[in-house]
């Protein structure tokens, strides 16, 4: 299922026996359940009452519809979950923290920094206009369940984030080399609006200009920056420290 596609109807696909099972436990709405030849069986004695409609599938047919080498022979579509501002905040809570996508590109990077910010203790996941789809498969896998978990808000501009963080009482904080504070020195406990740029050019300048913190992470050696996903783990895990 392409991205056009997955906007235009609200589902994604979802492949694999756990994933599925963590969707239904979280009540995300199944649509249908694809299953190749050999796991009909299964797929109707687990699935078949949690779904609108069951599909079985050729192997051959089955190997067009996978995105994985080894797949357990289950696929299916599942509605997306969305939320406006307010409903976001609601489920945040108050003092939570949040995790903004600043036009992230590498599904991986995405995928791991949602499931580091359910482990983490963080509170839901803001995607800016121009990051990766987080509903692509790569990201799904990555993201290993935290996507139905973590509420996801997608598509803001800086001026939603603005007026969100403003609303909430947070701080935008951001890495950067000048004029930042040492990671280990800052406060990063609650009310933190956390933002990771793009891989390669960082964080964009209209939220540099609206930064509350400014941060930075010690590096030894000629190493200039490090991996978005490891840089987001780091810094999510830092109020553990205190």
């Amino acid at each position: 299922m392409k991205k056009k596609f997955r906007d235009d109807s609200g589902m994604y696909l979802l492949e694999g026996v756990k994933p599925l099972k963590d969707a239904l436990q979280m009540g995300i709405s199944v649509e249908t359940v694809f299953a190749c030849e050999d796991k009909i069986e299964m797929a109707e004695e687990l699935f078949a009452s949690e779904c609108h409609q069951m599909i079985g599938l050729s192997r051959e047919l089955f190997s067009e519809l996978s995105d994985t080498e080894t797949s357990q022979g289950i696929i299916s579509v599942v509605h997306k979950v969305s939320y406006s501002p307010s409903e976001f905040a609601e489920r945040i809570g108050q003092g939570s923290n949040v995790i903004v996508l600043d036009r992230l590109q590498d599904p991986g990077n995405v995928g791991t920094i949602i499931r580091t910010a359910e482990a983490a203790g963080y509170g839901g996941i803001v995607v800016m206009k121009g990051s990766s789809d987080i509903y692509s498969p790569k990201v799904v896998r990555a993201a290993a369940g935290s996507l139905f978990r973590m509420p996801v808000v997608t598509g803001w501009d800086v001026s939603q984030l603005q007026e969100f963080v403003d609303n909430q009482g947070m701080k935008i904080t951001v890495t950067c080399l000048e004029n930042a504070t040492n990671c280990y020195d800052a406060d990063l406990r609650e009310y933190i609006a956390l933002v990771i740029g793009n891989e390669g050019q960082g964080v964009c300048a209209d939220i540099m200009d609206i930064a509350d913190v400014r941060v930075t992470i010690p590096m030894a050696g000629a190493i200039e920056s490090l991996n978005a996903a490891v840089a987001a783990a780091i810094l999510m895990y830092q109020p553990y420290r205190r």
